[in-house]
């Protein structure tokens, strides 16, 4: 059974850390084995020169991981982040990324996932700002 994104969005507001809340993150979309969410652009989460800061792109990549994991066993438990890798594509100025997670394997231990960041501003020709690939342990 796949999370409604209401379910999702009920698992960001009661298991991540309140720096993680801060992000502003909502989930656009859950399915058998991806979520979609959105990082909405904020001043506050800019580094010099007005692009969005890396570690905020990578921490909402880490948090869509989750979400799809949770997706894909019909409900949040307990997992933890073994790898994440990250490359970064183009700076993100002034617009909101959507964030897709998709899992590629999902084991009885451990959960692969392929990450696109994509911008969703009007006019952009290239809208890929980021991909990470993530690796989650699955206690059990």
């Amino acid at each position: 059974m796949t999370l409604t994104t209401a379910e999702a969005d009920r698992i960001l507001a009661d298991h991540f850390a309140p720096w993680v809340q801060a992000l502003g993150l909502s989930v656009t979309e859950t399915g058998d084995r991806h979520a979609v969410l959105r990082l909405p652009w904020s001043d506050q989460l800019a580094r010099e020169g007005g692009g969005l800061s890396g570690q905020a792109l990578m921490a909402a990549a880490d948090t869509a991981a989750v979400i799809a994991v949770s997706a894909a066993l019909g409900a949040f438990g307990p997992m933890t982040t073994v790898q994440q890798s990250i490359t970064f594509q183009r700076p993100v100025l002034g617009t909101d990324v959507l964030i897709d997670a998709r899992l590629t394997k999902l084991g009885r231990r451990l959960a692969f996932l392929d990450i696109t960041l994509t911008t969703d501003g009007p006019g952009t020709d290239d809208p890929l700002a980021a991909h990470a690939t993530t690796v989650y342990a699955l206690p059990g």
